[in-house]
């Protein structure tokens, strides 16, 4: 005797996006690729973001409020941390640009420019094509 066949209807509609998996006896896999062109940062580019790092905090230290500059400082310290993280934060990245926007905006033209150096990118990239594309999206 065999079982009948199933009556399977699916309609899917809108912006989807992942997986999907229909009928019996499915498995699904999972890949991550990463950038091995890329896959850690160079000593020169880590030192140059560091000088970066280091230049910002000079402008913040002069160009910020005493009300201000403790939390701005801080910020700082936090973003060079979040970028070169094994897999660098973008979630702390846009805080913290958003933070300047807000709070100092005179001096987030700068912290935006770290955020979107190309060494940025590249640290990004080497973390893997998911992370680069949401980097994209985020900062472009």
């Amino acid at each position: 005797m065999t079982s009948p066949q199933p009556n399977i209807k699916i309609n899917i509609g809108g912006d989807n996006s992942g997986q999907l998996a229909i009928g019996d006896n499915n498995s699904q896999e999972y890949t991550n690729l990463v950038n091995s062109q890329n896959t850690a940062p160079a000593p020169a580019d880590l030192a140059t973001l560091r000088q970066m790092s280091a230049t910002l905090k000079t402008q913040v230290a002069e160009a910020a409020p005493a009300d201000k500059k403790a939390s701005a400082l801080e910020r700082i310290d936090e973003l060079e941390a979040a970028i070169t993280a094994e897999e660098p934060d973008l979630t702390t990245m846009d805080y913290i640009k958003r933070w300047f926007v807000k709070n100092l905006p005179t001096l987030s033209g700068a912290v935006t420019s770290v955020v979107i150096h190309p060494i940025v990118g590249k640290l990004v990239e080497a973390a893997g094509t998911m992370a680069a594309d949401e980097f994209q999206e985020r900062f472009s």
